[in-house]
């Protein structure tokens, strides 16, 4: 432990300043024709901009809530915040990816940031394990991601997703014959690549250990900035370069999966890191309802999902890293929080209420229009499980608010603003 050193706080100072003006550079500039950038390799679009500005507000909120947490972790890492400032750059990169190769690059340049960010905590054995895990699975889905696009490009000569689009216009990709099966196979790693980077399941084992062992400031940003980034890439990846209802059954079965052990796994957590890993695993679940039903409307409702989902987790994290002083690890240490310190309780349990989805809070409109667009598009079965699992997440969810409100702590929590 050591005194608060000026260098991180003027690193943090800048890195926020700099998101800012690129905040202001972007909305200054949206465009009103869609231009093609780098010989087609980039993109800009209303759509772009728009995830764009989301993901740097995001950012920016990480950066604000970590103002305070360097300070008191006593931890002299300002390298920390360029390597989220590098990966927000990556990302912004990615969102505006509009060929195989680009979207390869942007995504390794993120996960490269990521895997040092989680090991920061260097006195910290859960630190360094959280990083080597990260890295050892996150290289491995790299591997398989990069296999799917050589496929892609073996099979079809190209990798602009505007010359994918006109080949996979009315083109069946089906098991039969050898280049079908090869694109086929050549979607199916490039799905699989995707899946882990966003924590879907099967592909989720490495989120759980990750968010725990990483540096809360980590966790939150982990939780955040990459949802919004790679939904955005999936969206124009598979919604309109390789658009066929082969892989929207792989969605489905996925979005099932993620919100049945979403619900049923954060039900035995009693640590709170580890019960918001699976919550945003389930919440994953829910957001690919929108993505796998691949309408218009399936689309609106996974940017409002998403929206409401970071603007959820922002409020969360930002309430564990104000009780950071009084070591929050486990549920049961938020005991009797309402009587001394009524805000945050009320906060978090108006937030964890909207996790739930009870109306009229927003979560529950997020739910609300992508359980609409899956019964327009005919997913019956997709929207009653998430019904489901939304009623079976209340039991975790409000049981925050009962140990809040209700019992009694085994050390009182006092908020030092």
């Amino acid at each position: 432990k050591y005194d608060y050193p000026p260098l991180v706080c003027n690193v943090s100072w800048l890195g926020l300043l700099s998101v800012l003006i690129t905040i202001l550079l972007v909305a200054s500039s949206t465009p009103l024709t869609v231009a093609n950038l780098f010989y087609n390799n980039l993109i800009i679009d209303n759509f772009t901009y728009f995830c764009q500005i989301f993901l740097l507000v995001s950012t920016a909120s990480t950066i604000v809530m970590c103002l305070g947490y360097f300070k008191e972790e006593s931890l002299n890492a300002f390298e920390s915040i360029v390597l989220i400032l590098l990966s927000t750059c990556s990302m912004l990169f990615m969102i505006s990816a509009y060929d195989l190769i680009a979207m390869y690059l942007a995504i390794e340049l993120q996960s490269l940031c990521f895997y040092v960010i989680a090991a920061s905590k260097r006195n910290s054995e859960f630190s360094t394990e959280a990083g080597l895990k990260y890295f050892i699975l996150g290289a491995f889905s790299s591997g398989i991601l990069l296999f799917g696009c050589s496929m892609i490009y073996g099979f079809t000569g190209v990798t602009n997703f505007e010359e994918l689009a006109k080949i996979f216009t009315g083109y069946e990709i089906t098991l039969f014959g050898a280049q079908s099966s090869g694109i086929f196979m050549g979607i199916l790693f490039i799905a699989v690549g995707f899946l882990f980077k966003i924590t879907a399941v099967p592909f989720h084992m490495w989120a759980p250990d990750v968010y725990e062992g990483s540096p809360t400031l980590v966790t939150a940003f982990f939780s955040i900035a990459p949802k919004i980034s790679i939904l955005a890439n999936m969206v124009r990846v598979f919604i309109y370069s390789f658009y066929d209802p082969t892989w929207q059954q792989l969605f489905f079965f996925c979005s099932i999966a993620s919100m049945i052990l979403g619900a049923l796994a954060a039900m035995a957590q009693n640590k709170v890191k580890r019960l918001l890993a699976y919550s945003s695993i389930g919440h994953v679940g829910y957001l690919f309802i929108g993505f796998s039903c691949g309408t218009i409307e399936g689309i609106q409702s996974l940017l409002i999902g998403v929206f409401i989902y970071v603007l959820m987790t922002i409020n969360v994290f930002a309430i564990v890293l104000a009780l950071r002083q009084n070591c929050l690890k486990y549920i049961a240490d938020l005991g009797a929080l309402a009587k001394t310190n009524p805000i945050l309780a009320i906060t978090l349990s108006i937030t964890m209420f909207s996790y739930a989805g009870i109306p009229p809070l927003a979560g529950f409109c997020s739910k609300f229009y992508l359980f609409f667009a899956a019964l327009g598009c005919g997913a019956y079965l997709l929207a009653l499980i998430g019904v489901v699992t939304s009623v079976i997440s209340c039991f975790y969810y409000i049981r925050f608010v009962k140990i809040m409100y209700f019992d009694t702590p085994k050390k009182w929590i006092l908020y030092k603003p």
